[in-house]
């Protein structure tokens, strides 16, 4: 299991968990930040293929209600509840204990180490961007296609000159008192 998302200032956070059928591919699998977009989009396309994958998104919304970090144990726990099978065990990339009745075991930069985690990764990764892509047609003049939510010189840019989106974590420090 892995998660994309904890640290912009906008959109979800997401998680995927993956059960590997067989772990021949053909595309490099790896930690989604050690791959170029176009790698993750084709490594993206092999995993799905070839594997069970779970995925648990956390809307903005919730993130400001419950913090950042239950909202990646809600994640987490909604691609597990998303398999179609129950697996043996969680691989879960960090620290991030779940509240389910099954065995973890938690391997700190997990996803340059397991396999499944990379997976789970490249899964979230690309997810997100994908939302995050469609936020960029909704409010163009922000960049989310290139900065997918990220505090990036450009996104505080465009908060000073436009404001904050209803997209955005308003529990975030740097846009706290802009709601």
């Amino acid at each position: 299991m892995d998660e994309a998302g904890r640290g912009p200032l906008a959109g979800p956070v997401v998680a995927a968990a993956v059960i590997l059928k067989d772990v021949k591919f053909k595309e490099k699998i790896d930690d989604s930040k050690k791959l170029s977009a176009r790698q993750r989009k084709k490594a993206f396309e092999e995993i799905i293929s070839k594997t069970d994958v779970g995925i648990g998104i956390v809307s903005h919304q919730t993130i400001d209600k419950i913090n950042i970090y239950n909202a990646t144990i809600l994640a987490m726990e909604k691609a597990v509840g998303s398999l179609p099978l129950k697996p043996d065990i969680l691989l879960i990339d960090g620290r991030v204990p779940l509240n389910l009745p099954l065995r973890q075991q938690y391997i700190i930069n997990g996803d340059g180490q397991s396999c499944s985690i990379a997976a789970a990764s490249i899964i979230a990764k690309v997810t997100r961007d994908k939302i995050m892509e469609g936020y960029a047609k909704r409010y163009p003049q922000y960049g989310f296609r290139e900065h997918k939510g990220y505090g990036t010189k450009k996104h505080f840019s465009a908060l000073e000159k436009f404001g904050p989106t209803p997209i955005h974590r308003f529990s975030y420090a740097p846009l706290k008192d802009l709601k």
